[in-house]
């Protein structure tokens, strides 16, 4: 018996019009939720791995062998130049630069406080390499006599007791292991808007630090490298970590920053039970209908197996409404997906209002407040397909229990 079984089952669909919508809705609402809880959580994770990778080592960090377990000014490396050009040669690397990191006593005449600094060059690097940059709200490392000065966070001025132009005495540990001083000058003031820089950061300039901790022009305690693509960092660290010698390590930012790697795992996995959960809840509602749908026409299933329709073809039949049924509610989700994910890609949600912040502060980075979506194509990719097999695998039984309908006995129903 010659049937058309695509066209057959795609009316055969269309005989529970409103059923059919209901359950096409039911797919592309779970594409449209799955969609924009992953894209928040890409846009916003990854600024989250982006903004601590400009705030510190990069998105790969080529450092000393030991310096990750005992993070010492002595634990510099050698040959910075010949570093920086080999981690430059590899393919997903746009930009490498030399940092110092480390913690500093800062002194006034009347008071003295601690806090973090970071040593970078200034005629290299820009916001991209060094978010800080965008925050320096007043004056910058020049100061009028020609010497460089310091940087240091607005909380951290009012704590010394002054702000620009104020005398300040850095106190620290140089590579061999002795106190060192160096008497400067503030001549820019940073502010982030999160307490930690604001009130315990100072931004240094690389040549004076080096020279007071007395490493040589070619030596260097970090080599930021920072990649197009973050997500490429276990491959890129890996490739280079085969490249060097002796006691130099390159580490991706999930080795150097657990506690942000940390997070972001914990949520990303939050967000995939619940999508889970959603796609669980979808395809019991899509083998409910097609079950329905099955039992409803026990009959004219019979009277279809007693003409000559084989078990097998008509399996084929309910699972061809199923695609369908999987190919609409695709389609739809798409459509329906579309204006928000450009609403919140474009302008985004703010929500400093609601939490009565200008930003909030996450393993020590600052993050902003504003909900933005934009998600890897693979991952929409990969929920288009999540959808699509959930509703193939949901029609499987009720197309196996149409296939198994003993003809006589169904053609007797009324």
């Amino acid at each position: 018996m010659a049937t058309n079984i695509p066209a057959t089952a795609w009316r055969n669909l269309w005989r529970q019009r409103r059923r059919t919508l209901i359950t096409s809705s039911s797919i592309a609402f779970a594409i449209l939720l799955a969609t924009i809880m992953t894209a928040i959580g890409d846009a916003n994770y990854g600024d989250m791995i982006d903004l601590a990778a400009r705030m510190g080592t990069g998105h790969v960090a080529i450092q000393h062998a030991e310096y990750l377990d005992s993070p010492t000014l002595s634990r510099n490396v050698s040959g910075a130049a010949g570093l920086q050009r080999l981690a430059l040669a590899d393919p997903d690397v746009y930009k490498v630069v030399q940092r110092i990191t480390g913690n500093v006593m800062l002194a006034t005449a009347s008071k003295s406080t601690g806090a973090g600094f970071i040593a970078f060059d200034p005629g290299i690097e820009d916001e991209t390499t060094l978010s800080l940059l965008e925050s320096i709200v007043e004056g910058s490392f020049e100061s009028s006599s020609g010497r460089p000065g310091i940087i240091v966070g607005v909380g951290l001025a009012e704590r010394l007791g002054g702000g620009i132009g104020r005398r300040v005495v850095l106190t620290v540990t140089d590579k061999n292991g002795e106190i060192v001083q160096e008497a400067v000058r503030v001549t820019g003031l940073l502010r982030t808007g999160s307490p930690t820089p604001d009130s315990g950061l100072v931004l240094l300039p690389l040549a004076l630090v080096k020279d007071t901790l007395g490493y040589g022009t070619d030596e260097t305690l970090q080599v930021a490298v920072f990649l197009e693509d973050q997500r490429r960092a276990d491959v890129v660290a890996a490739r280079l970590g085969r490249e060097l010698e002796g006691e130099v390590e390159a580490l991706a930012w999930q080795q150097v920053n657990p506690e942000l790697a940390g997070f972001i795992a914990m949520k990303v996995g939050g967000t995939l039970v619940m999508e889970l959960l959603v796609l669980v809840l979808v395809a019991a509602g899509i083998f409910n209908t097609l079950f329905m749908s099955v039992m409803e026409r026990l009959r004219e299933f019979g009277v279809l197996l007693a003409i000559g329709f084989t078990p097998r073809r008509l399996f084929a039949l309910v699972m061809c409404e199923s695609f369908w049924l999987a190919l609409t509610g695709g389609l739809a989700g798409i459509l329906m997906t579309a204006w928000p994910y450009y609403y919140l890609n474009r302008v985004g949600i703010d929500m400093r209002g609601l939490a009565g912040v200008e930003s909030a502060e996450i393993s020590g980075v600052t993050v902003g407040l504003v909900l933005r979506a934009e998600i890897y194509p693979e991952n929409f990719l990969l929920i288009l397909a999540a959808a699509f097999l959930a509703t193939m695998l949901a029609g499987i039984y009720p197309a196996w229990r149409a296939g198994r309908i003993d003809p006589v006995e169904s053609i007797r129903l009324v």
